[in-house]
C-alpha cells in the first residue's frame, strides 16, 4: 500500500478544520509551551496564568478573633491601638461595639483587606506592625480600671478611700464599698497631697478663684485641694491633669456621692 505523501496529509488536515469551522494559525511543533484554546470565533486565547486544576482547595479564611460583642482587656488593646493611629477617637472602653467596628472597617479598607469589621489574624498582624503596646493609661485612657485594695486606714468609718496607684475612689463606710469611680490628680507640678485628712467643706456650684475653672460637687479636704467633677476629665480622660484636686468624670456619681458625704469624714489619699 502507498503511503501518502506529507502534502497530502497536509492538505486532509486542512480540509476537516474547514469542515468543522474554526481556523488555526501559526501552530508551531516541538515547542512545549501551554495549550491554545481555540474559541468559537476561532481566535485563540491562552489559559489565565492563575488558573488551577479543578478540585485544589482554596486556601483557609482567616481565623477571626474578635468581633462585635465581645469584652475585656484584649478589646481594650485593639481600640488602644486604633486610636494611635487615628480610626478610634472613643474609649477604650473594653466593648467592641460600633464604632469599633467602624474603625476596624476603616482600617482594613485602607490597607485592602476585606472590610469585615472583624479582628481577624491577617488584621491583627497588620494592626500590630503600625502600633506600639499601649501603656495601662491608655488602656483606662477613660477609666475602668480595677481598683486595687483599700488602705487599712480605710477600713473603719465613713471614708473617701483614694488610691494614687489605680487610680480610684471608694467610698467606704465601716470597711464595706459603697461605690468606686476612677480619679484623677495634680501634674507633677500641682501633685494632689497624700495622707489623711477631713472633708472641711462642701461647695456644690463651687467655681476656682485661683484658676476661675468650674469645680461641681466640690469636698474640701486639704487646703485647695478637693474631690469634685470635671468636665476636662470626662472629656479627656487621662491625657490631662487636675491642679491638684481629685477629679472624678462620671457626673451623676459625684452627684450622688455629694449627697452621701458629711463634713467630718475621712479622706484617706495613699498609694
Amino acid at each position: 500500500m502507498r503511503v501518502p505523501g506529507l502534502r497530502s496529509v497536509v492538505v486532509a488536515a486542512a480540509a476537516v478544520v474547514a469542515v468543522g469551522g474554526c481556523r488555526a494559525e501559526g501552530v508551531q511543533q516541538g515547542h512545549g509551551g501551554p495549550p491554545v484554546k481555540v474559541t468559537r470565533t476561532g481566535q485563540p486565547s491562552s489559559p489565565a496564568k492563575d488558573d488551577k486544576p479543578e478540585g485544589t482547595p482554596k486556601a483557609p479564611a482567616p481565623r477571626v478573633l474578635w468581633s462585635r460583642g465581645a469584652d475585656g482587656r484584649d478589646v481594650r488593646e485593639i481600640q488602644a491601638r486604633l486610636r494611635q493611629i487615628a480610626w478610634l477617637f472613643e474609649g477604650p472602653t473594653g466593648t467592641y461595639d460600633a464604632a469599633t467596628e467602624e474603625a476596624v472597617k476603616g482600617f482594613q479598607g485602607k490597607r485592602g483587606l476585606p472590610r469585615t469589621g472583624t479582628v481577624d489574624t491577617v488584621t491583627w498582624e497588620r494592626l500590630l506592625g503600625m502600633t506600639r503596646e499601649p501603656g495601662r493609661w491608655e488602656l483606662y485612657l477613660m477609666g475602668g480600671q480595677p481598683a486595687d485594695a483599700p488602705d487599712a486606714r480605710c477600713l473603719t468609718g465613713r471614708v473617701l478611700c483614694i488610691s494614687k496607684e489605680s487610680r480610684t475612689l471608694r467610698w467606704m463606710v465601716d470597711g464595706r464599698t459603697l461605690l468606686t469611680v476612677p480619679v484623677r490628680f495634680g501634674s507633677e507640678y500641682t501633685p494632689t497631697r497624700e495622707g489623711v485628712f477631713q472633708v472641711y467643706w462642701k461647695s456644690r456650684h463651687h467655681v476656682s478663684t485661683l484658676y476661675d475653672s468650674p469645680m461641681p460637687y466640690a469636698m474640701f479636704f486639704s487646703g485647695g485641694q478637693a474631690v469634685h467633677y470635671s468636665a476636662d476629665f470626662a472629656a479627656r480622660g487621662y491625657a490631662g491633669a487636675s491642679h491638684g484636686c481629685v477629679n472624678v468624670r462620671d457626673e451623676a456619681a459625684i452627684a450622688d456621692l455629694f449627697a452621701q458625704v458629711r463634713n467630718g469624714d475621712k479622706v484617706v489619699v495613699h498609694w
